[in-house]
């Protein structure tokens, strides 16, 4: 029945990318009758793996900020937070890889970050003419950078597992080397999704704009008449100074000069040009409100440790409940699509879990009399698993199943470990996962599918790369 259950999840991937219908939805039919005809489960059973807390979270997150989109706050954020870089598009990739690492490594679960900077961070990249797929993968490895912190819970999962196991493992090592790894997987993102492009462009800009003050400085004085004034005046203000010459159009059509929000009763007016406070809505009424949910929603995830899917929910409901006309067409920004592909799949991969299917595949190769080759296989596993499944649920059942060979000191064991922590943890940019997912949930419409299917082929290369990357640099070398 393993098998079986295996060659099932394989035909529903073919026919979900052979035919136009939703892969979740087939993956629930799927679960269904595996579950209800092949295993005799009874249906409460069968429904049991659905994942109420994935779909809450989903469902919060791009409520909350549809209504942040639908009422301007996004495309001020977007603003603000383009200025701590003076809009270098070089620059904002990286800047977004840093700010989602450092949540992680104070603490917090990666897809409470996430959810948080997602959504600002692909508006950023709509805004800049920054790829998509960039600006999305460079938030979700920055929050991967920060997973195996002593003060982070996979951290603490993983150290706490391997030591109740009677092993040894440097907490200290976990970190840097899944650091140093997950920064390398930034590099190689930035190179692959044009990045270096981007590089090239900053320096054209910056040297086009040092022309005119360079000319402005030894002009002649008096060149037009008056003593001490350049011949010409500069083009641009210092503002300008970095600022794409072909700016991005941002949504809706309208340039980087003036970008207002969806139009919905009570909308944003756009500023005239040249104000300093451009983007920002007439009515600072619902842009302050959305500003103090998110923060709400960051405080109580981020520092209570709350669920912030239902304090996502709770929010949205309160600013729709309280400022309604700013609040229009928010519901429609919700990616149902999305959340019925994941938790579709989710719902079949806890059958699998229920029916032994991934514990039949971890005794066999345990069972490898070779420990070298065993260590691989157990990388590839927490891979293949955690593509569709929770890295935690991955990483405490794998480790245990490499306690028996790790005791028999034929593998270093800190070099095992962390190779299975980062296998199970670099796939997390597959839309499968709950990371993946809050990063697809939250593009623009236009870019959903463009983004689905960029995060899709690089998730699974992760499942080939990581596990073969990890054993050779951490447990052969």
């Amino acid at each position: 029945m393993q098998i079986v259950s295996i060659a099932v999840l394989a035909v529903v991937f073919l026919i979900a990318t052979t035919r136009p219908i939703n892969l979740g939805a087939l993956a629930l039919v799927a679960t269904f009758a595996v579950g209800l005809l092949a295993t005799g489960e009874d249906y409460k059973t069968v429904i049991s793996g659905f994942p109420v807390d994935v779909f809450v979270l989903l469902f919060g997150v791009t409520y909350l900020f549809g209504i942040a989109s639908v009422n301007g706050t996004i495309e001020w954020l977007v603003i603000s937070a383009a200025k701590l870089v003076r809009e270098n598009r070089a620059a904002i990739p990286w800047a977004l890889f840093f700010l989602a690492a450092i949540p992680t490594t104070a603490g917090a679960a990666g897809p409470a970050g996430v959810a948080l900077l997602a959504p600002i961070a692909l508006r950023m990249a709509e805004r800049h003419g920054i790829n998509p797929r960039l600006a999305g993968l460079m938030v979700v490895n920055g929050s991967n950078a920060g997973n195996f912190s002593p003060l982070n819970v996979l951290g603490v999962i993983v150290n706490g597992t391997v030591q109740r196991n009677g092993l040894d493992v440097a907490p200290g090592w976990l970190w840097l080397g899944n650091f140093v790894f997950t920064l390398a997987l930034g590099v190689a993102t930035f190179v692959v999704f044009g990045g270096l492009d981007l590089v090239r462009e900053s320096r054209r800009e910056r040297a086009g704009a040092a022309v005119p003050a360079r000319q402005a400085a030894t002009a002649p004085a008096g060149a037009t008449g008056s003593v001490g004034e350049p011949a010409d005046p500069p083009a641009t203000g210092p503002s300008d100074v970095d600022r794409p010459t072909a700016p991005a159009a941002a949504p809706g059509g309208a340039s980087t000069a003036a970008v207002t929000a969806p139009p919905t009763a009570g909308a944003p007016t756009v500023a005239p040009a040249g104000r300093s406070d451009v983007d920002i809505p007439v009515s600072r009424v619902p842009r302050i409100a959305t500003l103090v949910a998110i923060v709400a929603v960051a405080g109580g995830a981020l520092v209570f440790d709350l669920d912030i899917g239902m304090l996502a929910v709770t929010a949205a409901v309160a600013l729709h409940l309280l400022l309604p006309a700013s609040s229009a067409g928010a519901m429609a920004r919700v990616s149902w699509s999305t959340i019925l592909l994941i938790c579709g799949v989710v719902t079949y991969v806890a059958l699998l879990q229920r029916m032994g299917t991934v514990k039949m595949i971890g005794d066999s190769v345990t069972g490898i009399s070779v420990p070298l080759l065993a260590a691989l296989l157990l990388c590839f596993i927490a891979a293949v698993t955690s593509a569709f499944a929770s890295s935690i649920g991955v990483l405490g059942a794998m480790i245990p199943l490499a306690v028996p060979f790790l005791l028999a000191g034929t593998v270093p064991v800190t070099g095992v470990v962390i190779a299975l922590a980062i296998s199970a943890t670099a796939v997390d940019a597959t839309p499968f996962s709950s990371i993946g997912a809050l990063t697809v949930a939250s593009a623009p419409e236009g870019e959903r599918e463009r983004l689905y299917r960029g995060m899709l082929r690089w998730g699974f290369s992760m499942v080939l790369v990581a596990p073969l990357a990890t054993w050779l640099l951490f447990v052969v070398l």
